[in-house]
């Protein structure tokens, strides 16, 4: 067929949500906060957009606490969720690389807030979290 050119098809647009956790969340559930964690994609504030050929990575913004020193990782169910005062550039993560981030920033990182602002705020030590992931 002479004279046909093909398009290609842009890629799908990244959708910086996890429907999984969020319904987690909602209902309370500790067991499918883990499935969704363990089975599903996280959203993470990443302290500068990441590049345009790597949508997924760039550097997590994690909070310290001015007072005590803490610092806390804090993930999102939905972009959506981040308060106005964090960055807004957000990452999607795989549960590979929340156990990977998780094992490396251990003995520094003191909580992790899931919907920190809501609608359905937890949090938990990073090593139930780990336990979760290996399960």
């Amino acid at each position: 067929m002479a004279g046909k050119s093909r398009k290609k098809a842009a890629p799908a647009p990244v959708e910086f949500r996890s429907q999984a956790l969020a319904e987690a969340l909602e209902r309370h559930d500790v067991a499918a906060v883990a499935l969704a964690l363990r089975h599903g994609n996280t959203v993470v504030p990443l302290m500068k957009p990441a590049p345009r050929d790597r949508p997924l990575d760039g550097e997590v913004w994690t909070y310290r606490d001015p007072k005590t020193g803490e610092v806390a990782l804090l993930l999102f169910s939905d972009a959506a969720n981040l308060p106005p005062n964090l960055p807004q550039s957000v990452g999607l993560h795989s549960p590979q690389w929340l156990r990977t981030f998780l094992q490396h920033h251990e003995s520094t990182i003191t909580t992790v807030f899931l919907d920190i602002a809501g609608p359905h705020p937890m949090q938990a030590p990073p090593s139930e979290l780990l336990r979760a992931l290996e399960a």
